[in-house]
């Protein structure tokens, strides 16, 4: 079952530790200073809650599956902690040359044969990343400050190659912010020092914060709208031209509006085609296509290896 946001249900006992258990979220924000929060990394990994008793571990990531078998090589993590038993949020990524390196962790996560599982365990090695605990020694720490939270964690560990503390500095969100996008890191978490952990909410306390690009496309088709879509569209779908070609950028589902909406769809149902404007082998299916006389702005977090936009938003029709 999953646990509910009240702390009257997180009673020191044992029996939480076998729950599954949503993790705290954050809201996004462009970087800022505050004597009031700390600034730490935003690691590119899975999500995870990792939980500790009676000399062993158990993995569980945002979606409460319990993933502990992906990951054979953090068998032995129990061994690195100071106490009884323990509830830590964190991130797994894969680390290359200091950053976290998404692609490798993703073929991690796309292997579920056993014994391919143990094989590129040792050719891939994952490191948990840790950054908060919400229980140690049957005491529920989730109504402390984050303050104190952070101090009980840095007793609670012994840290390693596969398991480490995250780090983090105090007020200086603007450099610390420009320092973690120049080495090409994904972002930077912003916390509260005063803040509960709030199990399953996304809440104000904790903001997000990443660099997005930006990019003019044409739009090239668009995807069925359902829900309060029916009538409009569900996603764009963009390309940009190159050379004397087009190349397929993805789709875009968010960032709009409901006058945007009702133009977009109007103005693409007027300039249908039967055949995609992008490569065959790029044109994914159940897409309407439409000639490529609009043109939009979109920010977005990176491109993928094909060139596709990652987590992509519109921001406006170009004229």
């Amino acid at each position: 079952m999953m646990v509910c946001a009240q702390d009257s249900r997180l009673k020191a006992h044992r029996s939480l530790l076998t729950e599954k258990i949503a993790p705290m979220l954050a809201y996004s924000s462009p970087p800022f200073d505050s004597p009031r929060h700390l600034f730490e990394i935003k690691w590119d990994g899975t999500r995870c809650l990792l939980f500790f008793q009676d000399q062993g571990i158990r993995l569980q990531n945002r979606r409460l599956q319990d993933i502990t078998p992906r990951y054979p090589d953090l068998a032995g993590l129990h061994r690195q902690f100071n106490g009884r038993n323990a509830i830590l949020d964190g991130e797994l990524v894969v680390l290359s040359e200091g950053r976290a390196d998404f692609r490798k962790l993703q073929q991690r996560e796309q292997v579920a044969d056993p014994m391919k599982i143990g094989l590129v365990a040792k050719q891939i090695p994952a490191t948990y990343i840790v950054f908060d605990v919400l229980y140690r020694d049957d005491e529920t720490c989730l109504h402390l400050p984050l303050s104190r939270r952070k101090e009980i964690l840095a007793d609670l560990l012994e840290e390693s190659g596969q398991m480490v503390e995250s780090g983090y500095v105090e007020a200086r969100g603007l450099s610390f912010y420009r320092e973690v996008v120049a080495r090409g890191l994904e972002g930077v978490m912003a916390k509260a020092l005063d803040s509960p952990y709030l199990i399953g909410k996304r809440s104000r306390h904790w903001f997000k914060i990443k660099p997005r690009g930006k990019a003019i496309c044409f739009i090239v088709g668009y995807s069925e709208g359902h829900g309060a879509r029916a009538d409009f569209f569900g996603s764009l779908a963009l390309a940009t031209r190159e050379g004397q070609g087009w190349r397929f950028r993805g789709m875009v589902g968010s960032g709009f509006n409901a006058a945007e909406l009702q133009e977009i769809k109007t103005r693409l149902t007027a300039l249908t085609q039967s055949s995609p404007t992008v490569p065959p082998d790029e044109a994914p299916r159940g897409i309407t296509w439409v000639k490529p006389e609009l043109r939009c702005e979109v920010t977005f977090q990176e491109q993928t290896p094909r060139g596709y936009f990652r987590a992509p938003a519109f921001i406006r029709l170009i004229e």
